[in-house]
């Protein structure tokens, strides 16, 4: 027997001491046939758990849970301490109005002149079209949105034919489309539509309620024991702005991968290079915003299932705060990391977005005391004062452990453009504990969903799962209760140590993820693949924003040498989304030039 390891109480850590130790995962990389048989081994009574237990002693999850005396109290979901009010940032009405807040934050945008493109002038280089330009084009009469529709309507449909396949909808109906475009465009035609948003197209990933649509989190199953009566919460808020909504798009199954793969209803492919991975679990969302399809959509992260496929697609993608937005109407609306953010072409319309959304649950309001909400004030010049004085955190070996130094290489040259233009500090920091971080992400994550999931594996519905998530599944049932609490104690200790680092910073600055998108596997489409390895360098950065519900977002940078789009994340203090915003749109600025346009891309607004 080995003898106990006991962790120093947590305010007694000598940072001094504190090493980087590069993650490295020890599983297999299966497909096809390999991967049925070994579901089929783990799935097995005896030699199920054995291979459990020594692929968990392997990665020193047993050492970390069972073997080591944690001090601290468990912290079963994110407890932040108050926080100091964001400077230059104009404070919304939580209780109010989704499209007065609309109204507000639009308030808050730069200056908007109709783009030189409508007069044909052609611009420097590849830029989407954002909500303000689909509002003009419609107040204009350039188009209506009944045209888009019928543009969007045809491209979706043509999706299905297309060699391979790109499903990015799992339900679409065109007529239920036509119905809200015909409703905005009168409402356009008699000069009062809603808020800005009325006329833009969303698509809604496949675990948020959008009625009339099933939720099936993209199982086979899911739409036979849950029906959906209503929205969700946050898709009743976009349709009182006149958003119209497209469908569910297409997930990783439950949202239990990083990549994006799907037997059930096809993988979908990532518009910047179609044998590649979009990421996931948020993939269909993610393709549609990189595609041109939709200015927005919305995504749920509970493991970077946002920020993940934003930064592979090169599109921008935000995780609020733990609480801020209300998960009522979601199939992950009980859990502890999760959240529903948007994800968008610029990071103004995540904004806009965001600002229709926002608004706690009532209990969530009760136990986490939310501040009000803010926007950063873009509009005036106070916002590049409050950019000069960001201090920006950095721990330099975690920054720097990637798949490729293309990545690190151009995130760091941002952050230098960024001390060059608006004098940010770059400050040297150390994050202790990150891979305790990811073991009590893992057990949290895996505990929840295991919790959600269980009455429909116990009634027969497990075995229609697909090989991954089933040997996900596998992994979170050998979890015990003891596991979960060590878990939820090192929630704490992780917690201490970032609110320690946001005395010194403001923000913190990584890659989004490790590595750029994967390639698909051939034999991965039809029965799907485990690669702890590759979801070992996408979630690399990403688990501070989910085991302690702290606001995230991912701005594309550039490429990598392959032309592959590389993303920056900033993660900020709890309840600070203002922050990260402002200092998102300084980096879309200064990488505006760099932009290219997907190898797949429809110009919707160019209609002819």
């Amino acid at each position: 027997m080995g003898k106990k390891k006991a962790m120093v109480p947590v305010e007694e850590l000598d940072l001094s001491t504190v090493k980087y130790k590069p993650e490295v995962v020890k599983a297999p990389h299966l497909t096809g046939l390999m991967l049925k048989l070994f579901v089929k081994l783990i799935e097995a009574p005896v030699i199920g758990s054995v291979i459990m237990s020594s692929l968990k002693k392997q990665n020193g999850m047993i050492e970390m849970l069972q073997d080591t005396v944690i001090p601290e109290a468990p912290m079963f979901k994110p407890e932040f301490p108050p926080q100091d009010a964001e400077p230059s940032v104009v404070v919304a009405d939580e209780e109010g109005k989704p499209e007065d807040r609309v109204e507000s934050a639009l308030k808050c945008l730069p200056h908007y002149d109709p783009p030189s493109s409508w007069s044909g002038d052609l611009l420097p280089s590849f830029r989407y079209w954002k909500i303000r330009d689909y509002a003009h084009a419609y107040r204009s009469k350039i188009v209506t949105p009944s045209m888009v529709a019928e543009k969007i309507i045809s491209i979706i449909e043509e999706c299905n034919y297309h060699k391979p396949p790109t499903p990015l909808l799992i339900s679409f109906d065109a007529e239920e489309i036509r119905k809200q475009a015909a409703a905005s465009t009168k409402r356009f035609e008699e000069g009062n539509p809603l808020s800005i948003l009325d006329g833009i197209f969303m698509a809604i990933k496949d675990d948020i309620d959008c009625y009339p649509h099933p939720s099936k989190g993209a199982t086979t199953w899911m739409h036979e024991v849950r029906s959906v009566e209503k929205d969700a919460v946050c898709v009743s808020r976009l349709r009182s702005c006149g958003v119209i909504l497209i469908g569910k798009a297409n997930m990783h199954e439950i949202g239990m991968g990083t990549t994006g793969n799907n037997p059930n209803y096809g993988t979908t492919r990532n518009p910047h290079a179609i044998e590649r991975y979009t990421g996931g679990s948020s993939s269909g969302p993610a393709a549609i915003v990189a595609s041109g399809l939709c200015s927005a959509a919305l995504g749920t992260d509970g493991g970077g299932s946002v920020r993940i496929p934003s930064s592979l697609c090169g599109v921008v993608g935000l995780k609020t705060t733990y609480g801020r937005t209300s998960m009522e109407g979601s199939l992950c609306g009980g859990g502890t990391v999760e959240v529903i953010g948007p994800i968008a072409s610029t990071v103004e319309d995540a904004i806009l977005v965001y600002a229709a959304i926002l608004g706690s649950s009532p209990a969530d309001r009760i136990s986490l005391r939310p501040p009000p909400p803010c926007f950063p004030d873009l509009s005036s010049l106070e916002s590049a004062n409050t950019l000069g004085s960001l201090r920006l955190g950095k721990y330099t070996e975690w920054f720097n452990d990637v798949h490729s130094t293309d990545i690190s290489d151009v995130c760091e040259d941002v952050l230098n453009l960024l001390s060059k233009s608006h004098g940010c500090e770059t400050i040297a920091i150390v994050i202790p504990e990150l891979n305790e971080m990811r073991t009590a992400h893992v057990v949290s994550i895996g505990s929840e969903t295991l919790c959600s999931l269980n009455p429909d594996c116990e009634d027969g519905k497990g075995v229609k799962l697909t090989y991954d998530v089933r040997t996900s599944m596998t992994l979170f049932r050998s979890f015990t209760a003891a596991d979960y609490v060590a878990a939820q104690r090192l929630r704490r200790r992780l917690m201490h140590h970032h609110m320690e680092i946001f005395k010194k910073v403001d923000v913190i600055v990584t890659p989004t993820t490790g590595m750029t998108a994967p390639k698909i596997p051939p034999g991965a489409l039809k029965d799907g693949e485990t690669d702890m390895q590759v979801t070992g360098y996408l979630m690399r950065f990403i688990l501070a924003g989910n085991l302690l519900g702290l606001p995230a977002i991912t701005i594309p940078v550039g490429y990598d040498k392959q032309g592959l789009p590389i993303g920056l994340q900033l993660i900020g203090r709890p309840w600070g989304e203002a922050t990260i915003l402002c200092l998102a749109s300084a980096v879309e600025e200064l990488c505006a030039k760099s932009r290219k346009k997907p190898a797949s891309f429809h110009d919707i607004l160019n209609i002819k």
